[in-house]
């Protein structure tokens, strides 16, 4: 890899948005400050910045098609798209491709991630998930929680194709023994889910966080902002719904009406989340179906289409999200904007300055 120049200390006076002030913010090497710091080159005098944007769940390492990707080349070409859109963190939420090296690599964004999805067997995209049976998913979450940064990923349903419809991957037992199984080893569990029947399971069962979660039921809010269970609701992905059913019409109409319902409550559902007080975090589903880069695009739908003000949908797709991962609040890691984001979400689709681990890595 080519080497890097020296970080310069770098200046920045802007509407600093965790604190909503005009601010001198310095970044000194991996570092923000707000002292001064002698030498500081200044970069911006105007406009609005925050900590960078965070993609909650988006795969690196799956290609568009639901492929696995085949080089550390790859993981970072679809890493860099999500970067010059202003993410500058990234919780890969499952990798058929581990790529522990990428962690902490300059010019990338900031990498948490889930090591390998588990699913049951034959009841996942072909390829991408690591199929197990009912006896050994919870050795298997278990070992992958020793292999990611934290985190691990179970797949708590997809469709059955003998019931014709969604189905919990595994019985309750086994996913709340999985799950316990891995926050026994020190990780965080990342759920999907789409059913009512397992996003039941899946919160009576401590999840720390529920992707996509279309069939939970309000009864649940309560439940999960008490214990502070995330929602991570990927409404872009959730988009295609209508698509995925228009292919299953014919053999599988039942999981289709399924997926269509399912569509069309979402938006209640992740506003009831956010009024109950569930955590709820931005999350595009990169990978696969969905491109890279659109984070901006996964927050108008949470204030568009879920309701949720743009001031509060800025905050979680930014510094709230970085301090869920466990990010320390002073990385060096700035985006500014010309205009205010929670004045008119479509300005986080043109980040003016984009400065990742010190170094500036894009402007006009």
């Amino acid at each position: 890899m080519t080497s890097l120049a020296p970080l310069e200390p770098l200046h920045l006076r802007v509407v600093w948005l965790p604190d909503d002030a005009v601010r001198d913010v310095y970044v000194d090497g991996d570092r923000i400050t707000f002292d001064p710091v002698p030498g500081a080159r200044t970069v911006a005098t105007g406009g609005f910045a925050l900590p960078g944007l965070v993609d909650a769940h988006c795969h690196i390492g799956i290609r568009r098609g639901a492929a696995p990707i085949e080089s550390l080349d790859e993981a970072r070409a679809l890493a860099r798209l999500d970067r010059d859109a202003g993410v500058l963190a990234i919780r890969d939420a499952g990798s058929p491709y581990p790529y522990p090296e990428l962690v902490g690599e300059d010019g990338l964004p900031r990498l948490v991630r889930a090591g390998h999805h588990i699913a049951a067997s034959r009841r996942y995209l072909r390829g991408i998930g690591l199929e197990c049976e009912p006896d050994e998913v919870v050795g298997a979450l278990a070992r992958q929680a020793k292999l990611g940064d934290g985190w691990v990923k179970l797949v708590g349903d997809w469709i059955d194709r003998s019931r014709g419809d969604l189905a919990p991957s595994f019985e309750p037992e086994v996913l709340t023994a999985a799950i316990r199984a891995a926050q026994a080893e020190g990780a965080k569990v990342a759920v999907h889910t789409f059913s009512e029947e397992a996003a039941a399971c899946v919160v009576a069962a401590g999840a720390d966080s529920i992707e996509h979660g279309t069939g939970l039921d309000p009864d649940l809010l309560d439940r999960m902002a008490a214990q502070r269970t995330a929602l991570v609701p990927t409404m872009i992905n959730i988009e295609t719904f209508d698509d995925i059913a228009a292919g299953a019409d014919v053999k599988f109409p039942r999981y289709a009406d399924h997926m269509r319902r399912l569509k069309q409550g979402f938006p209640e559902v992740v506003r009831g989340a956010w009024e109950a007080g569930v955590p709820v975090y931005l999350g595009t589903d990169a990978g696969g179906g969905i491109d890279h880069g659109l984070a901006a695009e996964e927050m108008s739908l949470l204030h568009e289409k879920a309701g949720i003000p743009a001031a509060d949908v800025v905050a979680a797709a930014s510094w709230r999200s970085r301090e869920w991962l466990g990010l320390p609040a002073d990385l060096g890691d700035v985006v500014v904007y010309d205009r205010d984001p929670r004045a008119d979400l479509a300005a986080a689709r043109e980040p003016a300055l984009i400065i990742l681990r010190g170094r500036i890595i894009s402007r006009p």
